[in-house]
């Protein structure tokens, strides 16, 4: 009985890790510079999802306390971004709902945000983050319900 429940725990254990967003994933492919980014980027996009971000365990470094929301799987868009030396990145979501935006970085860092933006949407600013690589954007929301939202990069 012992190794019946312990299977079940590991089992369920696995579930929940799988069900957190997943960097591995690949999301919509867009390849863009950073110069071409000066000029404010809109990208569509229904945020939500079935993924409830309090079960994943995703440390935030600009975030002090556990994330909310909830998200898909694999990331909305996966944004290979070239030439970004000297540059600042912001991502930033309009929604009709209140949003939250997740992205894991080039270098496998996660950044959280959710109404930094005001309005119950969410904005994140990378201040020169120094690498080209691709950045992993997730548009999910707060109450799980899907909504219309646009996502905006832009570099400054």
């Amino acid at each position: 009985m012992k190794l019946f429940f312990a299977s079940l725990f590991m089992m369920l254990s696995a579930t929940v890790a799988s069900a957190c967003p997943d960097y591995t994933r690949w999301g919509s492919e867009i390849n863009i510079t950073g110069e071409q980014l000066y000029s404010p980027r809109q990208f569509s996009v229904v945020a939500g999802g079935d993924q409830n971000l309090e079960n994943c365990k995703i440390d935030a470094a600009n975030w002090g306390g556990s994330l909310t929301g909830h998200v898909i799987s694999a990331p909305d868009y996966s944004i290979s971004i070239s030439g970004v030396s000297g540059y600042d990145l912001e991502f930033r979501v309009i929604g009709t709902c209140d949003t939250v935006l997740l992205i894991n970085n080039a270098h496998g860092t996660w950044f959280y945000d959710d109404d930094s933006y005001g309005d119950g949407d969410p904005k994140i600013r990378l201040n020169n983050p120094g690498s080209d690589g691709v950045y992993d954007v997730w548009i999910g929301t707060f109450n799980g319900a899907a909504c219309d939202a646009t996502l905006i990069v832009e570099s400054f």
